[in-house]
């Protein structure tokens, strides 16, 4: 069956476009909960009318979401979690907890269903998390769980090793 979207549905489009999808979920969800409308010739009509305007409000989403992208990617966010002795976590870390943590140190609100990883967060360290932000617009977020050094201090504690290691390699080779 034919609908019209008349918002995101994720998976599936975008406000205006024309998709297929099975008759049962048109009219048990879409229909109901005014995600969809049939696609009839006068309701294509209309569209073709309010064309402009989604085009106008879909480049103001996707400008806001590249803003996002920008404060977002490649930061790092602590969450703050119960440790056991050998570095595992009592739990998980949840998409609650790191949007969250992301309102509470950066500042941007995001909605925790935005939030991807590929599998449970159950260990100190840092793990690197996806946040859909818009369709295809993703940003990586680093999640520091336990007593994790950010990334900004991660390179000078290469630069100090990387001497040391010099200075016992001059020995071996005399």
């Amino acid at each position: 069956m034919k609908v019209i979207l008349l918002g995101e549905l994720r998976g599936k489009g975008g406000e205006g476009d024309i998709v297929d999808v099975a008759q049962g979920y048109a009219e048990n969800y879409l229909f109901p909960n005014r995600i969809a409308q049939p696609a009839t010739p006068g309701n294509i009509k209309q569209l073709e009318e309010r064309r402009h305007n989604i085009e106008k409000r879909e480049a103001e989403r996707i400008a806001n979401a590249e803003a996002l992208k920008a404060q977002i990617d490649g930061k790092s966010v602590k969450v703050d979690a119960k440790i056991g002795d050998d570095g595992q976590l009592f739990g998980s870390v949840t998409t609650t907890m790191i949007a969250d943590a992301l309102k509470a140190e950066l500042g941007v609100e995001i909605d925790r269903k935005r939030v991807e990883h590929a599998a449970a967060i159950k260990t100190v360290g840092r793990h690197q998390v996806t946040i859909n932000l818009y369709r295809e617009i993703n940003a990586e977020l680093n999640v520091l769980v336990g007593d994790v050094e950010p990334e900004e201090a991660a390179p000078e504690a290469a630069e100090e090793a990387a001497p040391a290691e010099d200075a016992a390699e001059a020995p071996a080779e005399a």
